[in-house]
């Protein structure tokens, strides 16, 4: 155990919870809304350091770095690509987001194909956000094990309190503030941690090259085509509907900021992902045999890096992972307030009623992701299992409602039934180990979503794109 990595994680933690407590006050969070989406106020560097921080969580620091240390850099150049080229997206559609200004991606669904679709929705997005915050919690509980003597299952629990505290405390305020200073960390530390690493350690990039093993130098690592596909899409599928990309663009101040900081985070994610492909590459000849999952983590905690620049990457990460966390916690309850107790209350709830019903849904949710984070050998595989779930069932039924009129209820609700039966039987019956299940599941989604608007035409009682009905045509 390092008293300074120990040190630095204590005080970091401390400055979190205080910024917690400090954006619970009722003053800053008055009502619902200030809860949900930060009182549709964050200025624009807050809000590139949440849509960074939040998307970067345990899945690239621990899930990311399991991929980079098992199969090489390039490899991984496919395995990170669908992050900028999902944001790309993003940000050509940000300012139609901002003006939607919906709660959740399911309210969203709703406009466009009724409140059938809406509640499908809600369950799959519950079912996927759940297994997302679960590895948060085991990510946390990897660095905590590295850095204490408590045991990643101890480490597990702790991590989960504080994520279920930032969340159910100030709700997204607190979220993002400790987002953008965890993301200035983080961005910080991995960059000048690679400039030590490779000069005092590796030896340059002539010398790193030659360290690694031979299937590493190849463009797919030892994986086939199709391979590197499955590992693509679902994190390009996530990012282009996640719920928590919309919600952050709905609380930017405009539509204006809502683009310029999506353009933030593009240029942002490359000062972590790269950072991390190399850094956790280079563990898999400095340090042989670890487990995957902590490739960058050991190599700040077994001294490859100057004591105050691995606990701060240790701690950067650790908060990293607990605002990711915090994000999708929040999120989640989102749907349960908004699409589920508020959708089908037989009056209308107060918003104190509403705050309320979220706080106590944020602490649900955090007990079942960790009982879900007991049944999952790695972060990485809980990492795929719950991205392709959300992906697959709700991106195409999203982008139907942003470019595609001639897309119907039913063949919105074919696609996303289809696609999440299709990934969960998949991954059941143990498919997954040679091909991911959004090989499968992806095309399933987009022919039921295609093949059955086609079929089934609008129908009397459908609401078009101004919540209206439409005829039959």
């Amino acid at each position: 155990m390092n008293a300074v990595h120990v040190t630095v994680l204590v005080v970091y933690l401390v400055v979190m919870v205080g910024i917690g407590a400090w954006f619970s006050r009722r003053s800053q969070v008055a009502g619902s809304d200030d809860y949900m989406f930060a009182g549709r106020r964050l200025p624009r560097p807050v809000l590139v350091g949440t849509l960074l921080a939040t998307w970067v969580g345990s899945g690239t620091i621990i899930g990311g770095a399991n991929f980079a240390y098992t199969y090489g850099p390039f490899a991984s150049i496919f395995f990170f690509a669908g992050t900028p080229v999902g944001i790309l997206v993003l940000f050509l559609i940000a300012g139609k987001i901002r003006e939607a200004a919906k709660r959740t991606v399911p309210e969203l669904l709703e406009a466009r194909f009724g409140t059938s679709t809406r509640m499908v929705a809600a369950a799959i997005t519950l079912l996927a956000y759940v297994g997302i915050v679960a590895y948060q919690f085991t990510g946390g509980g990897y660095i905590l094990s590295l850095i204490t003597p408590l045991s990643t299952g101890q480490g597990t629990i702790i991590t989960g309190l504080l994520i279920a505290f930032l969340a159910v405390g100030g709700g997204l305020l607190s979220v993002a503030w400790t987002d953008a200073l965890s993301a200035l960390v983080i961005v910080v530390t991995l960059v000048v941690a690679l400039g030590y690493v490779f000069v005092q350690d590796v030896g340059g990039l002539g010398s790193y090259a030659d360290q690694l093993a031979a299937p590493m130098l190849t463009l797919t690592g030892g994986l086939s085509p199709l391979q590197l596909l499955g590992y693509f899409l679902p994190l390009f599928l996530l990012i282009l509907a996640d719920q928590n990309m919309y919600q952050r663009l709905a609380a930017a101040r405009d539509a204006g900021t809502a683009r310029s900081s999506t353009a933030g985070f593009f240029f942002g994610s490359f000062l972590v992902t790269v950072p991390v492909t190399l850094l956790a590459s280079a563990s898999s000849f400095l340090l042989p045999g670890i487990e995957p999952d902590t490739a960058v983590l050991s190599l700040a905690a077994e001294g490859y890096t100057p004591a105050l620049v691995g606990g701060l990457i240790l701690a950067g990460a650790f908060a990293f992972i607990v605002t990711t966390g915090s994000s999708f916690l929040l999120s989640s309850a989102g749907n349960v307030v908004y699409d589920l107790y508020a959708r089908f209350a037989r009056t209308e709830p107060s918003d104190r009623r509403r705050l309320g019903v979220h706080r106590l849904s944020v602490l649900g949710i955090a007990v079942l992701a960790y009982v879900l984070g007991q049944f999952f050998p790695s972060v990485l595989a809980l990492q795929v299992y719950a991205y392709t779930v959300y992906g697959v069932a709700i991106a195409p039924a999203v982008f139907a409602v942003l470019f595609w009129p001639r897309a119907t209820t039913a063949g919105a609700l074919s696609s996303m039934v289809l696609a999440t039966v299709t990934t969960v039987g998949w991954e059941t019956a143990g498919l997954s180990d040679q091909v991911n299940a959004v090989i499968v599941s992806l095309p399933v989604s987009v022919v039921a979503l295609v093949v059955v608007s086609l079929l089934t035409g609008r129908t009397t009682q459908e609401p078009d794109r101004r919540g209206q009905t439409s005829g039959a045509g």
